[in-house]
């Protein structure tokens, strides 16, 4: 068995990020927070990759955060860490500036739900449930499951889950539009490659700033986005060359032409 938290494997411009905590449902602990952070950051910054799929290994999704690793933490560790970084880096995976499609070849519950709500494309496998059981732990959802799962799937459908304990079928998920498509059990990452295929015959560049102006639509990252368009208008003008040769050459720049 994989010992690596995450393992990824990129093919034809296209990344599989596997979770490999199968015994644990793929249960997310601290370590594998970590180590997901450092594959979002490794990803970002890849060229040769143009689309990412999640899925989790051997029949699991993920089942949210292991009880384990947070359930005996004060309240200051808890709130100050547990769920602070564990939302830093759903934000980064929701921020990728690759379409991320999950395969959800399990239940996707609490957690593991707010993960899957992190990317662009969600295909469930038709024998997975999905759900927000956190508050019969007595606990909230912790990675923006009461703010980015709103907006991205309505707010009945998240009180439905997190207030009242409904529990969806991978068909249910589908009608309510949580998942955009449903998959025969197992097949689920074949699907995902057939729809990564058709995003690598769209134009990369054109496909990350669309992705961007969809989050800043979204409230996602409205900041962040506008710098980095405004940036990148400035990065390709003349007058950043001339700025940087001018303190280069220690002279005044000339902007006029």
């Amino acid at each position: 068995m994989n010992s690596a938290p995450f393992s990824l494997r990129v093919e034809r411009r296209v990344g599989i990020l596997r979770m490999e905590r199968p015994e644990k449902r793929n249960a997310l602990d601290a370590p594998m927070l970590e180590a997901l952070g450092e594959k979002l950051w490794e990803i970002e910054h890849r060229d040769d990759l143009q689309v990412l799929i999640l899925t989790g290994r051997d029949k699991a999704f993920c089942a949210g955060g292991d009880i384990e690793a947070w359930s005996g933490l004060d309240a200051a560790s808890f709130g100050r860490h547990w769920i602070r970084d564990g939302h830093d880096i759903f934000d980064r995976l929701a921020r990728l500036r690759q379409p991320v499609i999950a395969v959800l070849n399990g239940h996707a519950l609490g957690g593991g739900l707010e993960l899957a709500a992190c990317a662009d494309y969600r295909i469930a496998e038709d024998h997975v449930k999905i759900g927000m059981p956190e508050a019969g732990l007595g606990i909230i959802a912790g990675w923006s499951g009461t703010q980015r799962a709103t907006r991205r799937f309505g707010s009945q459908w998240v009180r439905r889950m997190a207030l009242f304990g409904e529990i969806l079928t991978a068909g249910q998920a589908h009608d309510a539009g949580i998942v955009d498509q449903v998959a025969a059990k197992g097949s689920g990452l074949d699907c995902a490659l057939e729809l990564a295929e058709k995003v690598l015959g769209r134009g990369p560049l054109a496909t990350e700033l669309t992705k961007m102006m969809i989050n800043a639509a979204e409230g996602e990252e409205r900041e962040r986005v506008l710098d980095s368009l405004a940036g990148r208008i400035a990065a390709a003008s003349d007058e950043l060359r001339e700025g940087v040769a001018a303190f280069r050459e220690k002279r005044s720049p000339d902007f006029r032409n």
